[in-house]
This record gives structure tokens, sequence and C-alpha cells, in this order.
């Protein structure tokens, strides 16, 4: 009897929770601006009673859609790429074929074998990921199919709503998401480092699957014919070059056994010189404006002349215009074009140091001597102007040059010295370990770049160079004795003082001292050497004499075995000394 009576009341709750098409007028119209956030992934259906309010789905709250994950690369060398003098090579390194495809594309059109994610909730509850099938279609409970095959991604949920609409009325809301893109194999062939099939999905790009096959071959592969096929139909001929240069690229959408063909290498020009992209550009014409490649090249803004080698043929033919001409000149396959600054120096730049009071920067025309700026100084009572010295760039540049030149003939020496003995191979060893030692130390010094120029009577006539530093010492009465001495010292000048009492005032030779070898530079930049006679430190036959400002520089000793060795050492202890005033103890 209970039964009886209460079999009505739930068969009339079971209706007003399956709403059918017949009663669908009373529902009244479907909320169309359904959420966009997506949810958790499930393949249950769930229908229950209606609930007492409505209630977001679960995990409603933003969360981002699972990502699609394409198959990783295979172990493969992209170093070839990024050395590669190819423009446009260094594109495929590996990145895009370990990206996943895009979360969102609002243009991806939906394709048979795509995973659709269907959230309902309010009246009426269901959720799944559904497939859509061989006809293009989705199957919903109560609401029938639904045709989704070609429908855009940002259409995809007015569409769900539309009929949905159709069935409920009101209290019903839907969430639609594309869920996963249809698993596709993509065949990549051409001029590639690895053609083959790929495996992915058919929202991943064209450049991802030029990536999974280890990209374009910079020797033999076009960067500006790039072909996508179905069948025997192109479907898109795509230019590289367009999204290299623009960051522009054609978005076509693969499907399952789809061909990326890259075509063979067209002609070429090599590009070099002050430019930012020194690089090898392709064109597929038969000759080409130069212009082209100056917007591709770009060139550096010193850049005044461009210089056009021709390689056609058996003759190599040299052409050089102003850059202001490259409209009007036409590049061939094969050709080499550098860019370079052809100017004529106008003005220098000079400064004047020292004990001065003068300005310290002067900007002098080209070709300016040093007798002109020399009338141009002002001198105070503390300058010393006959000793005055004289800096430069490329002097110093070129004592570099010399000192690293002997260090490396040092180093050939040291590692190539033979042993006639297992005992002698060890003291060789030990000897070539220190040598070794000091030439890295002797490596790190800098010359001064100084010209001896105030004993040359023919000093006003030099010219100066851009960079150069003239530098007025002054009378301080000071000498300096350095080196291999007890306590390096500054000593005040002493007129009745010869070399050896300038050492003694700096406590005597060191241990490591070769009292033998001991070098007095001028203030001017010149340099004398001091020998033992006698009780006396002298030069030659005469006794050295000391001025105010001079420097007293004590070599150290060369304790090697090696005959070769010891003269390499030695006179690069004296280059040194000379050309940094230092001296580097062993």
């Amino acid at each position: 009897m209970v039964f009886r009576f209460f079999a009505p009341v739930i068969l009339l709750m079971m209706l007003c929770l399956v709403v059918p098409h017949a009663h669908a007028e009373q529902f009244g119209a479907i909320n169309s601006d359904s959420s966009s956030i997506a949810g958790q992934q499930t393949d249950t259906d769930t229908i229950a009673v209606m609930p007492e309010r409505e209630a977001l789905p679960p995990n409603m709250d933003g969360a981002p859609a699972p990502e699609v994950k394409p198959n990783q690369p295979q172990d493969f060398d992209y170093s070839v790429n990024l050395n590669s003098s190819v423009f446009g090579a260094n594109l495929f390194t590996g990145t895009f074929a370990r990206q996943a495809a895009a979360q969102f594309n609002p243009n991806y059109v939906i394709n048979v074998g795509d995973s659709i994610r269907i959230r309902m909730w309010g009246a009426y509850q269901y959720q799944a990921n559904l497939t859509v099938d061989p006809q293009g279609n989705i199957f919903l409970p109560n609401v029938g199919p639904i045709h989704l095959r070609g429908v855009r991604n940002k259409e995809l949920q007015a569409t769900v709503d539309r009929e949905i609409g159709r069935v409920f009325r009101s209290n019903v809301r839907s969430y639609a998401s594309l869920a996963e893109a249809q698993p596709v194999r993509i065949y990549v062939g051409g001029s590639v480092h690895r053609p083959g099939a790929y495996a992915g999905t058919s929202m991943d790009t064209i450049l991802n699957y030029i990536d999974q096959a280890g990209g374009i071959d910079p020797a033999r592969g076009s960067f500006l014919n790039v072909e996508v096929k179905r069948g025997s139909m192109v479907r898109a001929r795509i230019n590289l070059y367009d999204f290299l240069l623009s960051g522009v690229i054609p978005q076509v959408q693969l499907a399952d056994s789809d061909v990326i063909f890259v075509g063979p290498l067209q002609n070429t020009v090599k590009v070099s010189g002050l430019t930012e992209n020194d690089k090898r550009f392709e064109f597929s014409e038969a000759s080409k404006p130069l212009d082209y490649f100056v917007k591709l090249a770009k060139p550096k803004p010193e850049v005044t002349h461009v210089r056009v080698t021709r390689n056609q043929g058996t003759i190599k033919n040299v052409e050089y215009y102003p850059i202001e001409e490259a409209g009007q000149i036409v590049v061939q396959d094969g050709d080499d074009i550098a860019f370079t600054a052809d100017k004529k120096p106008g003005t220098i730049t000079v400064r004047v140091e020292g004990e001065t009071e003068s300005p310290q920067e002067y900007v002098l025309p080209y070709g300016t001597r040093i007798g002109e700026l020399l009338s141009r100084i002002q001198y105070s009572a503390r300058s010393n102007p006959a000793d005055i010295q004289l800096y430069r760039q490329s002097v110093k540049a070129r004592q570099k040059q010399l000192l690293d030149a002997s260090l490396r003939s040092l180093e050939s020496a040291v590692l190539t010295a033979r042993s006639g003995t297992a005992e002698e191979a060890q003291l060789r060893k030990a000897e070539a370990d220190m040598v070794l030692q000091w030439v890295e130390r002797a490596k790190r010094i800098e010359p001064r770049g100084q010209v001896v120029i105030s004993q040359s009577p023919n000093k006003d006539d030099l010219l100066l160079e851009n960079g150069d530093i003239l530098r007025v010492p002054s009378k301080d009465g000071l000498v300096l004795v350095s080196g291999e001495v007890i306590f390096p010292n500054t000593v005040a000048f002493d007129s009745s003082f010869d070399v050896g009492d300038y050492i003694a005032r700096a406590g005597g030779f060191s241990n490591k001292a070769d009292a033998s070898r001991i070098i007095v530079a001028r203030q001017d930049g010149s340099f004398a050497q001091a020998k033992r006679n006698s009780r006396k430190l002298s030069y030659g036959n005469m006794r050295t004499t000391i001025s105010e400002g001079d420097e007293i520089m004590v070599l150290p000793k060369v304790d090697v075995k090696s005959r070769q060795i010891f003269k390499e050492l030695t006179q690069i202890l004296y280059q040194i000394a000379v050309s940094a005033r230092v001296a580097v103890g062993l």
C-alpha cells in the first residue's frame, strides 16, 4: 500500500529531472555565457537528483587544462645547426620538439578523433570526455548528436550551448573544451637531417615536426620553400624568412599522414664585415638587388662602402661601391658581400697628463705633430719638460704581441726539453713546473707602450696618433728602487750616491737577486744597465749616473739547467723590465 501511495510521487520527481523536449518550454532559455574555465578530465557519466542550489562542478576553479605532451625528440646533436653560418639554421635546436602544443588555439578546426571535454551542471549534471566520431559528431545523453567536425575551437562553446539549449531552456549550464587534439603521424622529408615519420598531435606546428627531424640541413635545405602536402595536393608553401624576420608563419592544421617537405637549397650569397647578421643568405631569383641583403644583414652605422666579390666562372672579380649605391648593384649566386667602414680620419684625441697647468684633453686635426701640441702646454715650476713621455696604444699592442711570442717560445722550449736519466727527468719536471707557473704570471703583464722621444732631435716632427698620451714628469727629487731588494722603496735623490748606495738604502740585495743584472730606467723612458766593477757599480767603464726620477730595478736570478731556457728566460726578463717597468721574480 505504501509503495502504491508513493509511486506517482517518485515518477513525478524523475520526470522533473530528465526533461524531454516535449516539456522544454517550461524551463525558459539556457544561460549562454557559460564559464570558460577547465575541469578535471573524467570518462564517467553522472545523473543525480536536482541539488538545492547551483554549484560549479569539481575543479572548475580556473586550473589549466591538462598539457598535451608530444613525443620527446630522439637524441640528436644540434650543434651543426648552432655553428652554421647559414641564416636561420639556429632556429632548429630541439626547442620546438620539446614543447607541448598550445593550450588554446582559437583557430584550430575540430576534426575526427579529437577529444572534447563536456561538463553540465545545475538541473542536469553530466561530465565526460567524448571523441569526435567518424561522422564528425559527439553524442550527449538527452540531447543527441552534436556535429563538431569543421567547427573552430573558438566557436566550440557556442555550438554546444546552442544544441543543449534546444532541449534545456534554463537551470542547466555547460562547459565545453578541447581536451586533446587528434594524435597524428606526420612524414618529414626532403633536405632535413633525419627524414622519417614523427608522432604528435594535429595542434603541433610544422616547426615542431621539422625540429624532431633534426631541423633543415643548412648545407642542402631551403628555408624559402617548405611545403605541406596532403596526398597529391600541396596545402601550403611556407617561407621561413617571414618567420625569422617578421614573426609571421601560416597556421596550417595538420592531419594524419600529412607530409612536410623541405626543398633543396637555392641561390646563396655570403655576407661578412660590419653587420649584425654576418650569415649566408638564400634567395630564389637568378639575381637580387644588393639593397635586399642590406636589409637582411643590417650593417652597422659606421659602414660606408660595400665590397662585392664575384665568384662565377674561372676568374674572381672584386667590386667596390659606396653603400648609397646598393640599390643599383645586382648580386648573383655565390657572390661574397663585405660591408666596410672606409672613413678618412678628420680629428684625433690626445691627452696631456702629469705636471702641467694645461687642459688634459685635446681634439686636434689629423696629421698634427708633437711640436704643435708641445707649444700649447703650459708648464709649472715643478715640470720637467726635458723628459716628456709619450705613450701610444699601437706601440703597447705591439709590445704585448712580442712578449706573448717570447713566452710561447719559452713554453715550447720547456715542454720539449729532453732528459738523459730518470733523476735528470725528475729535476727537469720540477724546473719546468716552476718556469711554466712564471710564464702564466708573465702573461698577465701589460706593457706601457712608451716611446722614447726626449733624446730625438726630430721629436717635434713626429705625427700624433689618436689616443696618444703625453705625460710631463715632475721634479720630485726621488729615486725608486724595486725588484730583488730586501725593502723595495723610494729614496730621496742624493747627487753623491751611485747605484750601489741606493740599493743599500733599500736593504741590499735579496737572496734571489742577480747583482750582475741591474737596470736603471730613466724618466724619459730610456734605460741603462749597471754592472759590478770592483766595489762600485758602473756602466761600461763609467759610473752609472743617477738622476732625479730614475728607477733602479734589480732582476732575479735565473737558476735553470738548460742553456736554451736560461737564454730565453733572461731575454724575457729584460723585455718585461723595459716594456712594463716590472721585475718579475721566478
